[in-house]
């Protein structure tokens, strides 16, 4: 993949228009409904609230060498909060370790006013939507990929892309695919831990995905889940030094 060259005002003006058109996205009939529908009923706890119900854009540092890939908003998370990761139990435990290995300014996200930065950091998900009982479509993933290619389009410093879980992981190696960039490794296998150099020099890790299922059964501790943030920073320390 060639990278942007832009300038940094350029490249956030760019984030600018792309984020627009997907909050306006409404290429999913199902996802669409459904979001409206969350945002229409509520939750009891939330029921002050008043829902984002749209598309959810990515955000971060426009000159990130991290990505973060998820799978899609939580119902009651980002399809309310209108920010990836924002106000879910996901998002608990990645705003910890973002914190702890100062790619974030705070261990929490709460809303898109409250004061967290992301630093040489972005987060991006594979759809925008929340999709129901946490299940997309092979045709909504689909719809919701050319964001995910220009995300990496537009993070012209990236080096380092984690991705949240196996939908995450097989959405990335297709985008990357799309753009002649492969694993040097033949067939890369989803397995939390592993770590994949891709043609162009990125290296793909992958995470078990935060989520509460993986989370209260032990199947990721945060351990485990540190551990790849702490080989991301090593990874970029690396390249720092070399350049």
């Amino acid at each position: 993949m060639r990278m942007n060259t832009h300038s940094h005002v350029c490249s956030k003006a760019d984030f600018g228009r792309l984020n627009e058109e997907i909050v306006r996205c409404r290429r999913c009939g199902r996802l669409v409904s459904w979001r409206r529908r969350i945002a229409k009923e509520k939750v009891a706890r939330y029921k002050a609230w008043r829902y984002w119900g749209k598309g959810v854009p990515g955000f971060g540092d426009p000159d990130a060498r991290l990505l973060i890939v998820g799978l899609a908003p939580a119902a009651h998370g980002g399809n309310r909060t209108g920010r990836m990761f924002t106000g879910d139990r996901s998002g608990d435990w990645l705003y910890r370790a973002l914190h702890k290995f100062d790619f974030a300014n705070q261990q929490s996200s709460v809303s898109r006013d409250d004061g967290l930065r992301l630093l040489d950091c972005y987060i991006t998900a594979v759809a925008r939507c929340v999709p129901p009982a946490n299940k997309l479509l092979r045709k909504e993933i689909e719809n919701c990929r050319q964001y995910l290619i220009e995300d990496l389009r537009l993070l012209r410093n990236l080096r380092v892309i984690i991705a949240l879980g196996r939908v995450a992981f097989e959405a990335v190696i297709e985008c990357l695919g799309s753009v002649n960039v492969e694993a040097e490794e033949i067939h890369p296998v989803f397995a939390h831990g592993k770590c994949y150099r891709m043609s162009n020099g990125l290296i793909l890790m992958v995470s078990f995905h935060p989520s509460q299922q993986n989370t209260f059964t032990g199947k990721l501790t945060e351990k485990m889940f540190h551990s790849v943030f702490r080989c991301a920073k090593v990874i970029l320390n690396e390249k720092n030094i070399k350049q």
